[in-house]
């Protein structure tokens, strides 16, 4: 099992999101304009529905303003 197989596990266990889920979730991302703020949101929305999570308003200005200014973190297993 390679890196991004545990990674992929280790995400699929902590939000009970498939790891199918994860992966179509992972190329609808790439399809997104994420200089868009409406396809970031909707993007975020649907995660949100996924693991049945509620994102606040000022959740989503924060998670907008990060992703629209390129400051997501590039070593994403250190937070899983």
């Amino acid at each position: 099992m390679d890196k991004h197989d545990k990674l992929l596990d280790k995400v699929s266990l902590k939000t009970n999101v498939s790891k199918q889920d994860i992966l179509s979730l992972a190329s609808d991302l790439q399809s997104k304009d994420l200089s868009n703020e409406e396809s970031i949101k909707e993007f975020v929305y649907k995660i949100s529905k996924m693991t049945n999570k509620q994102v606040s308003p000022a959740q989503m200005d924060k998670i907008v303003s990060v992703v629209k200014n390129n400051k997501v973190p590039q070593n994403i297993d250190k937070f899983v």
